[in-house]
């Protein structure tokens, strides 16, 4: 060992810090990470919806029907698809049985801007008819997305169809609405209560009774968990 070397470990020994070597290059310019916003992730889900191929609820309307409300909102709404103004308008729940959402929720002190509002299919289905099995299923991926951006604390799915979509068809909208049941998406636990849809109150208006029931369940909920709406 030269003088030179004995100098040089002299000095690092006089040195508190400890030094690792290693051969590897040193990556001088680490880049900084930019995690997209909800804002941007649902522009790009959109998009993934609008560009899906081979869909004949796509090809019989005139647009996409994709959400309404605040993206920020902890109470997510899931209803089933577009009807005739809804796919006129672009925005979910804006005919009749949207008028009646809008009662339902200020009767409990809630309003819908303040809530986020989607469907289960994107797309209105022909005639206003209920979308098949496997539009539901197809449309569940995209839905599941659209939960796991919101993070919604709270889901309230109307209908029957919003309900097959997370536990499948194999139950029934009578014995399952009004009660809380947990749903994992992407690994990630969600509280959902089924309650019908305000379409099918209008042609059923004896089964209000119910509706508000389940509606002081979700008040009821929302002050046990202290979500500010």
């Amino acid at each position: 060992m030269n003088k030179k070397e004995i100098l040089d470990q002299e000095i690092l020994k006089s040195i508190e810090s400890v030094y690792n070597f290693s051969k590897a290059p040193i990556n001088r310019y680490k880049k900084t990470i930019n995690i997209e916003d909800n804002k941007e992730k649902l522009e790009l889900l959109k998009k993934k919806i609008i560009n899906i191929k081979n869909c004949e609820l796509k090809k019989n309307s005139k647009k996409i029907v994709f959400s309404d409300g605040s993206y920020k909102s902890p109470v997510m709404i899931i209803g089933e698809g577009p009807g005739q103004k809804e796919d006129e308008q672009g925005k979910p729940f804006v005919g009749d049985a949207g008028q009646l959402l809008n009662k339902m929720l200020v009767s409990i002190n809630l309003n819908r801007e303040n809530v986020y509002i989607t469907n289960v299919v994107n797309y209105r289905p022909p005639n206003n008819r209920k979308p098949e099995q496997s539009e539901i299923n197809r449309y569940s991926e995209f839905l599941r997305e659209h939960i796991s951006i919101i993070d919604p604390k709270i889901i309230i799915l109307m209908g029957s169809t919003a309900m097959e979509s997370l536990f499948g068809y194999k139950i029934k909208i009578s014995k399952e609405r009004g009660v809380w049941k947990e749903v994992i998406i992407y690994n990630k636990t969600y509280l959902a209560i089924t309650t019908f849809h305000p379409a099918y109150l209008l042609r059923q208006a004896d089964q209000k009774k119910y509706s508000w029931i389940d509606l002081k369940k979700i008040r009821k909920k929302i002050d046990e968990l202290k979500l500010k709406i």
